[in-house]
């Protein structure tokens, strides 16, 4: 993984995006950007729209980087210029599950990716990751489809990717 500079992680919610994220980020010495960082100021407020997706595309266009994140908007630009795209695309049980174990996990925490919000479980997220497939999952297929002559790894679940991982990186993926 020397030649890689430029990370792209993408999928639906509970996937594991910014633990992967981060922990790859330590193991290749690449500056971690978390999409949900950017998106949310303290307290979960949200930024401006046009200023995120201004912050995003200056962070894509930097030489060195994993950013972590599914945004629309802004995702066909970060798997343009990305060296290497992982696509978590989990089940929807999967991920599911993935947001309730955070949320019991970490409830009223403070979430590491997210300094100054602390971990909540809302009916719209629930509801959001119920539909991701409907909302997000064909477009994804269509914009990989464009960049065919890019490196994409498409992990269908965690155990994949904790292989995959131990094998490149000859060490387990921590999970918080």
């Amino acid at each position: 993984m020397k030649d890689i500079n430029r990370i792209s992680i993408i999928g639906g919610p509970g996937t594991g995006k910014s633990t992967l994220a981060k922990n790859l980020g330590k193991k290749l010495n690449l500056p971690v950007y978390h999409l949900d960082q950017i998106n949310f100021l303290e307290n979960w407020k949200e930024r401006d729209k046009q200023e995120r997706d201004m912050i995003i595309s200056q962070k894509a266009n930097e030489q060195k980087w994993i950013i972590d994140g599914t945004y629309k908007k802004t995702i066909e630009e970060r798997i343009k210029k990305a060296d290497l795209i992982i696509f978590l695309d989990y089940s929807k049980f999967a991920r599911l599950k993935g947001i309730f174990s955070r949320f019991l996990k970490n409830n009223r925490k403070e979430r590491f990716e997210i300094p100054g919000c602390k971990e909540k479980l809302e009916k719209d997220f629930i509801t959001f990751t119920f539909n991701w497939e409907k909302t997000n999952k064909k477009y994804i297929y269509e914009i990989l489809e464009k960049y065919k002559n890019k490196r994409v790894i498409i992990f269908k679940n965690r155990r994949k990717l904790n292989k995959w991982y131990e094998e490149k990186l000859g060490e387990k993926i921590i999970h918080n």
